[in-house]
């Protein structure tokens, strides 16, 4: 099939997936936090001029419930809300929050989180056997080693569980101190069936996460901030990119980082729609993939009702 025209802004998203033959999207990389928290997270973006060199005006800076009602007049049929501690006693909390807000908000799947701490292997197993499907790491803002021996049990658990981690491991949009794809692949080296997505497809290091994607056949990416003209700027894509994602089919999965993206959401599935046209291999097979199927699959969903669980994933 020919490809459809991408969509020119939010309110033309539901016409693109309609014409891809998609019943809407699932988002993997999404942000609903606890308001005094997210209100810290914004002023943060506020200076981002200081933090980043650049400005970063956070586009959906909308109350809770407007927010979600964005995501469903987008067509997000289900999505992570993911949140992460920068301290210790805050992954546990954080871990309950995000159970509560899936329990009350339907297209939200529950989440956990983690920090390396003595109770983290017991707040994270009861979170998986309460039903999450997605745990959320964020080495930069945690500013911990994901190598640190109080998460070995942690990414064991989640190893055997199939429980798949978004881990923002890569050195943008600024470094840390753990931070380096080599850093986590050294978490992959001990625990290889771990199920992994790398948040913003390892960004700036695009090459070095396609080379994890070679050699763990667990690990997929996602598209948070990849390609848009802001993320471009700072951290380009390597010219080969649509080509090399063409030989790892299935293993990209659509992520935006909504609400804090300093544009519109269409302007991400508009830089996946630049891929998919790109790359001969890769067209509207490849955009079901990443906006739909992919997702779904990997947060364990029947398509056909994304609340319902598949019983079938594996390790």
């Amino acid at each position: 099939m020919d490809l459809p025209v991408p969509p020119c802004d939010d309110a033309d998203v539901p016409r693109w997936t309609a014409e891809l033959g998609l019943p809407g999207l699932v988002d993997v990389h999404v942000h609903f936090l606890p308001q005094r928290m997210l209100d810290k997270v914004w002023a943060y973006f506020d200076a981002a001029e200081t933090h980043y060199g650049t400005p970063w005006p956070v586009h959906y800076r909308l109350p809770e419930a407007e927010r979600y009602a964005v995501l469903e007049r987008l067509g997000v049929l289900a999505f992570a809300p993911l949140t992460y501690p920068h301290k210790p006693g805050m992954g546990e909390w954080l871990t309950g929050w995000a159970g509560e807000f899936a329990d009350t908000h339907p297209r939200a799947v529950r989440t956990a989180t983690l920090f390396p701490e003595p109770s983290v292997v017991d707040y994270l197993g009861r979170a998986v056997s309460d039903g999450a499907r997605l745990v959320k790491v964020h080495v930069q803002v945690g500013g911990f080693d994901p190598r640190d021996p109080l998460l070995r049990d942690a990414w064991g658990l989640l190893a055997d569980a199939g429980v798949p981690s978004v881990v923002h491991c890569g050195d943008g949009p600024i470094p840390g101190e753990h931070t380096g794809l080599g850093v986590f692949a050294e978490v992959l080296r001990e625990h290889p069936r771990l199920p992994i997505v790398l948040a913003h497809a390892g960004m700036p290091d695009f090459r070095g996460a396609l080379e994890l994607l070679e050699r763990y056949p667990n690990v997929v990416l996602d598209t948070t901030m990849v390609g848009t003209a802001f993320s471009q700027r700072m951290a380009p894509l390597p010219p080969d990119w649509p080509a090399r994602l063409a030989d790892h089919p299935g293993r990209v999965v659509l992520g935006t980082d909504f609400p804090n993206i300093p544009y519109a959401y269409a302007e991400q599935l508009a830089a996946i729609a630049g891929w998919a046209a790109a790359e001969p291999r890769l067209g509207a097979a490849f955009l079901r993939s990443v906006l739909h199927d992919a997702p779904a699959a990997l947060l364990g969903l029947d398509t056909a009702s994304p609340r319902t669980a598949d019983t079938s994933r594996s390790s």
